[in-house]
């Protein structure tokens, strides 16, 4: 679909447990600097349901396993993804691509995210749309 990358991250796996580099300049394709967040949800539950004017976001997942759907604004193009720690993928959503996510797994999930420019509550370019429920 426009207005989403998908890329495979390389993990690097020893005894200690793992590494992978996530949010390189050459990965996103900028050099500009954005917002790291980090955020959970417990079995079941829906997040985000929303898209941005503006606003790249690239999402990873750590730890669990959710869906997230997605949908083009100017197309109604809908699709389902699955991701998980089991497969690193760095997912980029595009402005006017609305996305919500569903924590599908047993466990917390854990959602790694990248967003090009930090929140601002006076200007937050955040706008409800219901995805995924």
């Amino acid at each position: 679909m426009k207005g989403i990358e998908i890329k495979d991250l390389k993990k690097h796996i020893d005894n200690r447990g793992w590494l992978a580099e996530f949010f390189r300049p050459e990965l996103i394709g900028s050099n500009k600097l954005g917002q790291v967040t980090i955020t959970t949800a417990y079995p079941g539950i829906v997040k985000a349901n929303h898209y941005h004017k503006r606003k790249n976001e690239w999402y990873c997942v750590i730890k669990g396993k959710m869906e997230l759907v997605i949908k083009n604004n100017n197309t109604g193009e809908r699709e389902n993804i699955i991701l998980s720690e089991d497969e690193l993928k760095l997912i980029k959503i595009s402005p006017n691509i609305s996305h919500g996510f569903k924590n599908i797994g047993k466990d917390m999930l854990y959602l790694l995210m990248y967003i090009d420019e930090p929140f601002d509550p006076e200007d937050s370019d955040t706008f409800p749309d219901i995805v995924i429920e």
